[in-house]
């Protein structure tokens, strides 16, 4: 069984920085594609960036691109690093583990964690 714990959400003003981190554990030795998504209250959930077990895929949402950076540092721990942060990036932000690269396709992610709040404030 996969397990994924999110880290680093908050409250910051308009313009701040926030990374938040993925980690991934139940599998030794083998490496996770994640990918990450949001959902802020009466939305549906939506896709923020992707990246593949090595590294060598990526993929934003347009909405995020710019100011938001995935990446990972080894095997199974996946940062996404956001700048710039606006009120409208508010919601409850997950990352989703998978054996198969899905990018921002939702359903290519078997495994879920419980999610992270971030807050905005203008």
């Amino acid at each position: 069984q996969v397990q994924l714990v999110e880290s680093g959400g908050g409250s910051v003003q308009a313009g701040a920085s926030l990374r938040l981190s993925c980690q991934a554990s139940g599998r030794a030795g083998l490496s996770y594609n994640i990918g990450w998504f949001r959902q802020a209250p009466g939305k549906e959930r939506e896709f923020v960036a992707a990246i593949s077990w090595n590294g060598g895929l990526l993929k934003y949402a347009d909405s995020v691109k710019g100011r938001v950076t995935i990446s990972r540092n080894n095997a199974n721990t996946v940062y996404l690093q956001m700048n710039s942060l606006k009120p409208e990036d508010t919601a409850v932000y997950t990352c989703a583990a998978g054996d198969v690269y899905g990018g921002g396709s939702g359903s290519a992610y078997p495994y879920w964690g419980q999610g992270i709040q971030v807050t905005v404030s203008s």
